[in-house]
């Protein structure tokens, strides 16, 4: 069965030493005193690891099933959510007067990443219920507030996101659900919505559903969506629950992974719904909730890709397979550990330095939520929207990757479900379609976000990256190994954006065919940049005399590896942006 370790020292190294979170003057950042977020995660760590982790394989195997309308989530499961209920974890970063911790954004993503590594379907539940709580904060009128939000943030009530219809999936426009007027302020809401997590369970009193629905009369395609509120039960005057709305589980998915969660197909019978926010502006409502929710994606993929390692590690550690070509390391043994062999050491360097930059970009990306909700600065703002779809696009794709590295060190035992690696596979893959699967997130990304404010974000992107490489050139630990790597990626990034500004507007589709491989670039120079601050930030901790002198020393040899073997790919990725549209566009489409 495998095991999950919280990486509390490696958090509190990004947070501390690469962020400097308690130096910032961030509203709330002072309250991130080193003392505090350890207490924090390791309270966190303890959670995850001796109670939701168990219930990882037991979800896997057990699933969700659907009962007379009443879906019984795994064994286990209802008593975990009643300790991190108890524990507060949910409204950690919610605003006090609604029964949260008001916490930054920072420490609850912190948080959030050992939640998911441990457990990503049972975490769901909760992660949902934030993000829906957050949109009713962002677009509710006061009483919506005061009537949703304090539920929502103790979890007595979870929250939902419904978009997707059978005959429709990105192109929200096409969507049927529709809301009729009743003259007294609500609508009834008719349709039917599919892949809804944790649409239905048993472990909460009310299930909160956020619902994309057209108004007869609206405009047409997606300027004509409304976003409404959908209680399972009716919510009386004083708070109680009242009579059942017309919403039920149809049935429930069976799918690849994440069983423990409870994908839906939920049908809307005259339901009784009220409107969040204007009229057909549902998709900008439902929008302040879609970006949390791919900022939350982005860490699945970290997540996953960090317990399947973990896991990986210990078993080449042990496993007894074949000898060192330059001379035995375990002679009294019959055979050498796996980890001395170096395509196997190759494939660990690859996850771990994936991992670890990963938080670090995850992290700092929370960082400028933060800047950008409680210091008010739009610089921030700008640039997390662009990396957003990075964010969620490129983590995605290399967290599943790597846990298919993880399940390979296993060799044929990756592939028997008694190791558990097979489910860490499973439970990634979702992360790269929902939310908005990947392939859109990189039109997104080349479509919208770059040429954003007249692309004035991208310019401070590389502003940021041209800087650190400018005030840190003397550098002679970082100038070779580090500098100069991510000087020249940030040159194929900038190369590539500029390919699309001279070929974009005469032929759309010579951007649009290169937008993923840009997507997967950003996200290499991204990481690029986030190892390049951590090898600083661990070279300064060894200057200053830190005590763990091997936690800096191994940082700064992952941060070497990954510029040097990994990194690399920019050129790659340029290469076939430049080659234009006409490899991909030229086939008929009956010449497939």
């Amino acid at each position: 069965m495998p095991s999950y370790t919280p990486p509390t020292k490696d958090l509190q190294f990004v947070l501390q030493d690469v962020l400097k979170v308690s130096q910032s003057d961030t509203p709330g950042y002072a309250d991130l005193e080193a003392d505090f977020t350890a207490a924090v995660l390791d309270e966190a760590g303890k959670l995850t690891s001796q109670v939701l982790a168990p219930l990882n394989a037991v979800g896997d195997r057990q699933g969700c099933v659907l009962e007379n309308g009443v879906v019984r989530t795994p064994e286990g499961f209802k008593d975990a959510f009643e300790q991190v209920k108890q524990g507060g974890w949910p409204a950690l970063d919610l605003p006090e007067e609604y029964g949260g911790q008001n916490m930054p954004y920072v420490l609850g993503t912190a948080v959030g990443e050992m939640f998911s590594a441990s457990n990503m379907a049972f975490t769901m539940y909760q992660g949902l219920t934030h993000g829906a709580a957050s949109a009713i904060l962002a677009h509710g009128t006061d009483q919506q507030k005061a009537t949703y939000v304090p539920k929502m943030a103790a979890c007595d009530w979870t929250g939902t996101m419904n978009l997707t219809e059978p005959h429709c999936g990105t192109d929200l426009g096409l969507m049927r659900t529709r809301a009729e007027p009743q003259g007294d302020g609500s609508y009834k809401i008719t349709g039917t919505k599919i892949f809804i997590s944790a649409g239905e369970h048993d472990m909460a009193d009310n299930i909160i559903h956020l619902v994309l629905a057209k108004i007869p009369g609206g405009p047409e395609g997606i300027k004509g969506v409304s976003l409404f509120i959908v209680p399972k039960f009716m919510v009386n005057e004083d708070g109680s629950l009242g009579a059942r709305n017309g919403v039920a589980c149809g049935n429930i998915e069976e799918k690849m992974g994440i069983h423990g969660n409870s994908t839906c197909v939920m049908n809307y019978e005259e339901a009784t719904g009220y409107l969040l926010g204007e009229e057909h502006k549902g998709m900008r409502a439902m929008f302040t909730m879609m970006n949390e929710a791919r900022i939350g994606v982005g860490m699945q993929g970290l997540s996953q890709a960090e317990v399947a390692y973990q896991n990986a590690v210990e078993y080449a550690r042990e496993r007894l397979q074949g000898r060192d070509v330059t001379g035995d390391q375990n002679p009294d043994g019959p055979a050498d550990p796996l980890i001395v062999h170096p395509d196997i050491r190759r494939s660990l360097m690859d996850q771990k330095s994936f991992v670890e930059g990963a938080r670090a970009f995850l992290l700092w990306g929370a960082q400028l939520i933060d800047r950008s909700h409680r210091g008010g600065d739009e610089a921030a703002e700008g640039l997390v929207s662009l990396m957003t779809p990075v964010i969620k696009g490129f983590l995605t794709d290399q967290g599943f990757d790597m846990t298919v590295l993880a399940q390979q060190v296993y060799g044929g035992h990756g592939y028997i479900e008694e190791t558990g690696m097979s489910q860490f596979a499973r439970d990634a893959r979702i992360a790269m379609i929902y939310e908005g699967a990947n392939g859109v997130q990189a039109l997104d990304l080349v479509g919208r976000k770059l040429a954003q404010d007249g692309g004035k974000h991208v310019m401070a992107f590389f502003e940021i990256v041209k800087a650190f490489i400018k005030e840190n050139g003397d550098n002679e630990v970082l100038k070779d190994d580090f500098l100069e790597p991510l000087k020249e990626a940030s040159k194929h990034l900038q190369a590539a954006a500029m390919f699309f500004m001279q070929q974009g507007m005469k032929n759309p589709n010579a951007a649009l065919a290169g937008s993923y491989d840009f997507m997967h670039l950003f996200g290499h120079v991204c990481l690029g940049l986030m190892w390049v601050r951590s090898a600083k930030a661990a070279q300064e901790a060894l200057d200053a005399g830190a005590s763990d002198t091997d936690f800096y020393k191994t940082k700064l040899k992952t941060g070497r590896y990954y510029m040097a073997r990994r990194l690399p790919a920019t050129a790659m990725h340029l290469a076939r942006i430049e080659s234009g549209a006409e490899p991909v566009m030229s086939m008929a489409s009956d010449e497939f």
